[in-house]
């Protein structure tokens, strides 16, 4: 059977129950943005390309009350402390002093620094000192971006207590910012996009280049299909150095064809980049090529011939990733490949890489069968055993109360 993540905790009641640990002081709402899962696309939002992502169920809560000092207290169930700096600090802390503070902390800090970066007149009239606390049940270290579920949810909240008046995608933006530059982390803007702007039964079709978005419908209900998260256990963090080399041979790789991003290159151009690269940076690139034009040909499958479609298309990723971009680990290999023995219809890790999770694509009366293979094969080969779920798509962010 399948099994609820770790630590499957109600994430509202969890934020209340901290806030009032926190302070004395009632409420002035709730707030909460989802993780994400990336059906395809991987290390091609950073690269100006296409993506795939889709919200899931698992949610980041911020519960919020006002204080009269000028500052932001945050907390979190995570942490043992609460952290906190004047807000009159805060653009003395970000960037360049970053490491004064826990990295937990760099999140929502940076979300409210970037925000007044974003909107510095209303955040001028309106900033006001907030006693923040966070709860969440996405997976850490999974690769379903609990990091963008924080700022996403820090985010939405700020945006209506400071009366900001910035829109969706402005507020996916000031989440990448602090992502970037108050956390130190090199990622695109897909995560916090699909975080913000997630919709129930659907996936989002986002060009990183114009940031312009498409609904997709995923239809896996309809098709008796479930999508199912296997989550390896094996942490990662998007600040550590094999994210950031990735992106460095990608840019580097693009610097030499001559073209502002990987974007602009297609399968075409391939074999002149082969002869112009190094062998490892080649393959870098061919990653991101093939990639891009795989998530576009999901899309025109998903809409022209259905979900069972698009199996091939997610092993191919997985291998792309696994022998040109080399992102994968062997807990991500195994999973995939024991799926797909067990009857699925395609597998493919998700996330930066460097473990995380992977994806299953199954026949609904399949999924025990694919589950009791993968911890199979997990078991095996003495990997510590997998937690495996299933993730409809699910609404972005927004106020719960």
């Amino acid at each position: 059977m399948t099994t609820a993540p770790p630590d499957a905790l109600d994430p509202r009641q969890a934020a209340l129950d901290a806030l009032a640990r926190l302070t004395d002081v009632a409420p002035s709402g709730v707030w909460s943005s989802p993780g994400r899962v990336n059906l395809i696309g991987e290390h091609t939002d950073y690269n100006d390309g296409f993506v795939l992502p889709l919200a899931i169920p698992h949610r980041t809560v911020a519960a919020v009350a006002p204080n009269d000092g000028g500052v932001l207290r945050v907390a979190s169930t995570f942490a043992d402390e609460p952290v906190s700096i004047a807000l009159a600090d805060l653009g003395d802390l970000f960037p360049q002093s970053r490491e004064r503070i826990s990295e937990w902390a760099r999140y929502p800090l940076g979300v409210a620094w970037a925000l007044q970066e974003a909107a510095p007149c209303a955040a001028a009239a309106h900033a006001t000192g907030l006693d923040i606390a966070i709860a969440s049940n996405v997976p850490v270290g999974a690769g379903l971006s609990s990091s963008a579920a924080i700022e996403g949810a820090v985010a939405v909240a700020l945006n209506d207590l400071w009366q900001l008046g910035l829109d969706r995608p402005a507020l996916a933006r000031v989440g990448r910012r602090a992502e970037n530059e108050a956390v130190g982390a090199p990622t695109g803007i897909m995560d916090q996009m699909a975080s913000i702007l997630g919709a129930a039964d659907a996936a989002i079709l986002l060009d990183c280049r114009s940031l312009e978005v498409e609904i997709v419908d995923l239809g896996f209900d309809a098709a008796g299909l479930t999508l199912l998260v296997m989550d390896t256990r094996v942490q990662h963090s998007h600040a550590s150095g094999g994210y950031g080399e990735r992106r460095a041979s990608c840019e580097a790789g693009a610097a030499a064809l001559g073209v502002a991003s990987l974007r602009d290159l297609d399968v075409a151009d391939l074999e002149g980049a082969e002869r112009a690269l190094d062998d490892v940076t080649f393959r870098r690139v061919r990653h991101v090529v093939t990639e891009n034009r795989r998530v576009l040909d999901t899309v025109r499958m998903l809409r022209s011939n259905g979900p069972r479609s698009i199996g091939d298309l997610l092993l191919a990723s997985h291998a792309s990733m696994r022998d040109d971009f080399e992102i994968s680990v062997p807990e991500l290999d195994a999973a995939v490949d024991a799926a797909v023995d067990a009857g699925a219809i395609g597998a493919r890790m998700t996330g930066g890489g460097f473990g995380g999770a992977a994806i299953a694509l199954v026949d609904r009366d399949r999924v025990a069968e694919v589950t009791d293979a993968v911890r199979r094969a997990f078991a095996e080969r003495g990997f510590a055993a997998p937690t495996i779920f299933p993730v409809p798509a699910a609404d972005g962010a927004r106020r719960e109360s």
